[in-house]
């Protein structure tokens, strides 16, 4: 695969999501951060604002995502637009990797879990690095399998956490090295 015609999407975050721009910046493939309107973004490359009607199309009632993620949600209404800027970036990004927590429900903690929840609703090929088991697993047969994934799609997407330890950090570099050398 040619890295011209590469394209990663995230969300611009601090912690995970800088840390995926930083490696595709490195490795020269292009870079789409999709945000809303007074987002504060913490790596703004190539900054897509998407429009009120965009942010529609990837509304889903928070009830629903409550049941799936198995939590609830303050400040529903910010948390509604970021769950919606993750649709987007799912939706581009035919490859889906993150860094967080898997729990024991089967689900990745935070907003994370929803952009993994979409990877999968998709049939996307989708990949975590557990923090606490410093370990990759992908979603293979309804269940999360051991894994070292790497980069295969022309499109994806990183997200994660804010917190994102050394050893994430090294876990999305070394990411990049298996997949483009």
């Amino acid at each position: 695969m040619m890295k011209e015609n590469m394209r990663f999407f995230s969300g611009g975050l601090k912690g995970a999501e800088a840390a995926f721009g930083l490696q595709s910046e490195t490795y020269g493939i292009a870079e789409t951060t999709l945000a809303f309107e007074g987002q504060e973004l913490h790596r703004s490359v190539n900054v897509e604002i998407l429009s009120e009607e965009a942010l529609k199309q990837g509304d889903v009632s928070m009830e629903i995502v409550s049941a799936r993620m198995g939590r609830r949600y303050a400040q529903a209404e910010k948390i509604r637009k970021v769950f919606q800027v993750i649709f987007h970036m799912v939706n581009r990004g035919i490859q889906v990797f993150a860094v967080g927590w898997i729990q024991d429900d089967n689900t990745v903690k935070g907003g994370t879990g929803w952009a993994v929840e979409l990877g999968k609703f998709f049939n996307r090929p989708v990949s975590v690095f557990d923090q606490e088991k410093n370990q990759w697993y992908s979603w293979k047969e309804n269940r999360w399998a051991l894994d070292t994934p790497v980069i295969t799609e022309r499109t994806f997407c990183g997200t994660g956490t804010r917190n994102l330890t050394h050893e994430g950090e090294r876990a999305i570099k070394d990411l990049f090295k298996r997949s483009l050398g």
